[in-house]
């Protein structure tokens, strides 16, 4: 099988052919494309690895398989396959977009070696509810409701979901969202959906054995403000960072703040890696 074909895989070359190299993770709904308002700020000091996930984006669809991408695991071997299919090693850092930072971690602790870092841009380990103990954003029934919606009304669904991630009823990035989460097959989607909204990984949290960096949006309808704080205390050796903004999409909305944590915290670890 073809993988980079499969995922769509596009690289951004850098100057020096021993570059640390960026991985960018999509999150659900979206493609590789999300990621081209940040991409500008690491070129050419980085390599840069964009793909879409299969189901996603222009993958190729004639490789979904429902079972596979109904749970996150599918989508972790698609990142490790993508890895070693440009034989990938050495100052490796994933960034990950929403569900793509679940994705990332479980890919850290399946393939410790592989990975220096994670940048995790608006993470949540679990979006449920878990009574008094954790309070991920929404209740089971919600989400339920949701993915009924989907199945019944996919176009409706999405024109409505795209505004409550952008946190805005009009904007480049509500309708680059709704663009993207229309041209998605209706079942694909659905299937990603129920992975990333009905998913738990706070059990292997603990096991991450990679320093990351958690970029929290500060106004964010899916991801509350106690998650972030909660996935920061148990993650070892995480550094977390608020960006003041609304919305759920900051590397969009706001590239320029995203690429500027970014680059301190790159520029931070590579000096402590170096002295």
């Amino acid at each position: 099988m073809n993988i980079i074909q499969r995922n769509n895989v596009h690289c951004l070359p850098a100057a020096a052919h021993d570059a640390p190299t960026l991985v960018y993770g999509h999150g659900f709904g979206c493609n590789k494309d999300m990621w081209s308002r940040v991409t500008p700020a690491f070129t050419p000091a980085y390599r840069q690895v964009l793909f879409d996930y299969v189901g996603s984006g222009e993958s190729d669809a004639s490789t979904f398989d429902p079972v596979r991408y109904g749970r996150l695991q599918g989508y972790v071997d698609d990142l490790l396959e993508v890895c070693d299919a440009l034989a990938l090693s050495g100052d490796l850092t994933f960034v990950g977009h929403s569900i793509s930072c679940s994705i990332g971690i479980l890919a850290a602790i399946k393939r410790p070696q592989l990975f220096s870092r994670l940048i995790l841009l608006g993470p949540s380990p679990c979006f449920l509810n878990d009574n008094a103990d954790y309070r991920g954003g929404f209740e089971r029934q919600d989400l339920e409701g949701l993915l009924e919606l989907m199945a019944h009304n996919y176009m409706g669904w999405a024109k409505q979901f795209a505004p409550v991630v952008s946190a805005a009823d009009e904007s480049a990035v509500t309708t680059q969202l709704s663009d993207s989460f229309c041209s998605t097959d209706p079942l694909m989607a659905r299937t990603f959906a129920q992975a990333t909204f009905l998913s738990d990984i706070r059990p292997a949290l603990p096991s991450c054995p990679v320093p990351s960096l958690i970029l929290h949006h500060q106004r964010d309808a899916l991801v509350p403000g106690a998650v972030a704080d909660y996935l920061h205390k148990a993650l070892a050796d995480s550094r977390l960072e608020i960006l003041d903004v609304s919305g759920h999409c900051a590397h969009m909305s706001h590239p320029e703040l995203v690429s500027a944590a970014m680059h301190r915290y790159l520029q931070g670890t590579i000096n402590r890696v170096l002295s």
